[in-house]
């Protein structure tokens, strides 16, 4: 019999109450990179922040800055993804530079 400190099960609990769960932003980040990709093509993301949501009765509004690098220059992007709450359809994207 295998004792209580070691038992399978009780590994698995312990497993699974160590791993982080997925963000609900972490689908809209994604995109807000894919975006940014798009939008500047000749760029490498070196660094990515959720700054949050902005909700509102019809539509939310997920924040990200990137930060970007190409040959000369390094610099930030704010992107907004507007979309609508009960179907998640992109209502619009928006970008705005930063020097920092």
């Amino acid at each position: 019999l295998c004792s209580e400190s070691v038992h399978p099960l009780n590994l698995f609990h312990t497993a699974y109450a160590q791993q982080k769960p997925v963000p609900p932003h972490a689908k809209w980040g994604i995109l807000a990179i894919q975006k940014t990709k798009e939008k500047y093509p000749n760029v490498q993301v070196i660094d990515y922040l959720h700054i949050g949501r902005i909700s509102g009765p019809h539509s939310s509004t997920e924040r990200f800055k990137l930060w970007l690098k190409d040959n000369s220059k390094e610099f930030g992007v704010f992107i907004n993804i507007e979309f609508n709450n009960e179907t998640e359809k992109i209502i619009k994207v928006t970008f705005q530079e930063t020097p920092n």
